[in-house]
């Protein structure tokens, strides 16, 4: 189904990138794998899914990183898509001294957004030039609904994600370059865990109607499914993944 399609992946080896890259891998796509840390963990996954990609290491907390990264990905021949799934969540009390507050907010919007708009526009360009391509953006029920106190600026990131995602679909989707959001509400992975360990398993649940927290396996499918060719009409959507636990 995705045969002939080369997709970049940032954040690869974290659970829900590693879940996108296997499905990407299996319904046919070549997978170019990012990470900024982690190298034997993209190394493995790269076995994984039987070479069937590369490798690319970028720190996308420097703002010459994306540019750069897009610049190897597409060194390997044409890519087609691009996932923007690389991000982190970190914490700031609204007590905190002010150079504190400033710098996790510009470090969540360097990483969450602005790396994302940065490879987004390095994207469009390439989609141009090829015809089309298309765009996943992992943002997240933060970003519709708000956050707490001291994640706002994680909330605030993936909202921007959000609206740079219904920009693209409507300034771009004439020259065949479409873009979709998924906004997941609490999926288990490392972060999820770390919550559950602090506050409870009941705490992170409250409020989800099917009573459990989305996979990262069912964010790879919906991701893999969202760049079959047939999904043109996919332009601009935001795709709630949250069990119910937000509804608009």
């Amino acid at each position: 189904m995705l045969y002939g399609q080369t997709i970049l992946v940032t954040g690869a080896t974290g659970a829900i990138g590693r879940a996108i890259c296997l499905a990407l891998a299996q319904d046919g796509a070549k997978v170019l794998i990012h990470y900024s840390r982690n190298r034997a963990a993209a190394e493995g996954l790269l076995a994984d899914i039987n070479g069937q990609g590369a490798i690319l290491c970028a720190d996308l907390s420097d703002p010459a990183a994306p540019e750069q990264l897009w610049a190897e990905a597409t060194a390997l021949g044409p890519v087609t898509g691009l996932v923007n799934n690389a991000g982190i969540r970190s914490e700031v009390s609204i007590d905190a001294p002010m150079q504190d507050w400033q710098s996790v907010w510009a470090r969540e919007f360097r990483v969450n957004f602005l790396a994302a708009a940065d490879l987004t526009k390095c994207a469009i360009q390439s989609f141009r030039a090829q015809g089309g391509g298309r765009i996943v953006n992992m943002a997240s029920r933060a970003g519709q609904r708000g956050y707490t106190s001291s994640s706002m600026a994680y909330g605030a990131s993936k909202a921007a994600l959000i609206n740079l995602t219904k920009s693209v679909a409507q300034s771009h989707g004439a020259e065949g370059i479409t873009a979709i959001a998924i906004a997941p509400g609490w999926v288990r992975t490392e972060m999820a865990e770390s919550y559950i360990a602090q506050y409870g398993e009941a705490a992170a649940l409250a409020g989800i109607p099917i009573g459990r927290m989305a996979s990262p396996q069912e964010i790879g499918e919906l991701t893999a499914f969202l760049f079959r060719p047939t999904q043109m009409s996919m332009n601009g959507a935001v795709l709630d993944v949250n069990g119910g636990s937000y509804l608009r």
